[in-house]
């Protein structure tokens, strides 16, 4: 899950492996695979490392509890 800021400042968290893609319209653009689209404060970039960080954590928690 990442935590997002829609563009009227609300902040949202979502499912990181629902992002099907991410624009730049100018605004930024979540696509999920559901068919949603959310328009967020974050730039692509940000959102992309955000989703990077979520997976690297999983992998290093799933890691750690192997080394239990």
């Amino acid at each position: 899950m990442i935590d997002i800021t829609r563009i009227d400042g609300r902040e949202l968290t979502i499912n990181a492996d629902l992002i099907e893609s991410v624009d730049e319209v100018p605004d930024t653009m979540i696509t999920l695979t559901t068919g949603k689209k959310i328009i967020v404060k974050e730039s692509r970039q940000r959102i992309k490392n955000l989703v990077k960080l979520y997976k690297w954590e999983i992998a290093n928690r799933v890691l750690s509890e192997d080394d239990e």
